[in-house]
């Protein structure tokens, strides 16, 4: 599916301060492509194809979350079995071998998720060797070239630098570098607003502060192949600043849109859906850049709702004129590739999911970011959608592309509808381009 095309630029020695951190060379950006994979100079070898191998059809792929972390809002930002999310700015051989990414070919260059994100914490672990040379980016822009300014590098470099592993490449540095290692480490990084923490192996190295006139808000996750081998794996994120949007005990902020032929009530501190016909139950607040996360059930087999957004607020005549986001646990001949109705996170009518990961008769959690016009979904926080509106602008999001802010909406679809909805959340993201 499409993406946003991501970028790495990096300085060549201007000054000794660049030269210590691990950005070094600078490359053009390749053109975007037509799925989420990453894009290299060269096509992948055999060896590497078979390196990456995807889950059978009929399973539910292991994201490495528990269920209390799923519904507390984790999501993987790596599947562990293909790259799907992520895009390569050059021609490092970026693959996936046994549950790890890992590089050790190539000119100084990055990995970056096609989604941009703010606040949030994130879990990952890695793996150097003497040579290695790399790091976290954090916040990055499309195209960074100056870690004072365009990101937040969290070096990972246990040798040759003025920033141990740790620091902060241009910001900070940690008082007490840690001891080299070569075994797995884990890190594990909370940023909100203009405060950066970070613990090692269970051990707080960084607790900064920003104070520059340089603070980054939202941006990327990049992962690094300077020099040497690196190896990333267990990349997780969880959202931070979410706003609960359903109290549980009655549908205040929310309306149901005029001509539904839908019930909605509150019943056990959820929402449940029936209907005769369709109809709609929308926010009376609006978003337009936005995280938003929220659990289902569908109460019988292979049933038809969604959650819309950006909609226009509905009426009679337009009830839902909106994205949405596909919620039908139904596969085809057993296979969770094959989607009866796009599948459960699909954008309706713009994308399948790849996968059905979800099950009726079981809460599920779906994480949407809508960010300008990329689009991207995780069903139990594996990723099953990552699309880039291209269709010209429209106010109806049905007709094309609509960056303006828009209501969310639960939809009661047809006599067979019977679902509840929880844990409904919201996250405003900042309008800086990433």
């Amino acid at each position: 599916m499409p993406q946003r095309t991501v970028n790495f630029v990096v300085v060549i020695a201007l000054s000794a301060f660049f030269l210590t951190s691990c950005l070094k060379v600078e490359h053009p950006s390749p053109s975007a492509k037509s799925n989420a994979e990453p894009q290299s100079g060269e096509a992948a070898s055999k060896e590497e194809i078979e390196k990456s191998v995807e889950p059978a059809e009929d399973v539910i792929p292991e994201t490495g979350l528990t269920a209390e972390e799923i519904e507390a809002g984790w999501i993987a930002l790596f599947d562990g079995h293909s790259l799907f999310g992520w895009k390569a700015n050059n021609d490092v051989n970026w693959l996936v071998e046994q549950g790890v990414i890992k590089a050790d070919t190539g000119k100084p260059g990055l990995l970056l998720t096609t989604s941009p994100f703010a606040d949030y914490e994130l879990k990952f672990d890695f793996r150097l060797t003497p040579e290695t040379n790399s790091g976290l980016f954090l916040r990055t822009v499309f195209d960074p070239k100056d870690p004072t300014k365009d990101c937040y590098e969290l070096n990972l470099c246990d040798q040759k630098t003025e920033y141990p592993t740790g620091s902060l490449v241009g910001r900070s540095k940690i008082q007490k570098p840690v001891p080299a290692s070569q075994e797995w480490q884990s890190f594990v990084v909370r940023l909100e607003g203009s405060e950066i923490q970070a613990s090692l192996n269970g051990k707080e190295v960084l607790n900064f502060k920003d104070t520059s006139n340089h603070q980054r808000k939202i941006g990327f996750i990049g992962l690094q192949k300077n020099e040497g081998v690196v190896e990333f794996r267990n990349i997780y994120l969880k959202p931070l600043r979410m706003s609960t949007i359903f109290n549980g005990v009655d549908l205040a902020g929310w309306r149901v849109v005029p001509g539904s032929q839908s019930t909605f009530e509150v019943v056990d501190e959820t929402i449940h859906v029936t209907a005769e016909k369709q109809g709609y139950l929308e926010t009376e607040e609006t978003w337009d850049n936005f995280l938003f996360q929220a659990m289902a059930k569908s109460n019988g087999t292979a049933l038809n709702s969604g959650y819309f957004f950006r909609a226009i607020k509905g009426s009679e005549s337009g009830m839902a004129n909106g994205y949405e986001v596909q919620i039908h646990n139904g596969i085809n001949d057993n296979d969770r590739t094959k989607p009866e109705n796009a599948g459960t996170g699909a954008i309706f009518r713009r994308t399948e999911a790849r996968r059905v990961v979800s099950n009726d008769h079981e809460w599920f959690t779906t994480t949407l970011s809508a960010y300008g016009s990329h689009i991207a979904v995780w069903i139990d926080g594996y990723q099953v959608t990552d699309w880039e509106d291209t269709r010209k602008p429209d106010e109806n999001p049905r007709k094309g592309l609509r960056l303006k802010a828009g209501h969310i909406s639960l939809q009661g679809h047809d006599p067979t509808t019977d679902l509840n909805f929880k844990n409904l959340k919201v996250s405003t993201l900042p309008a800086e381009t990433p």
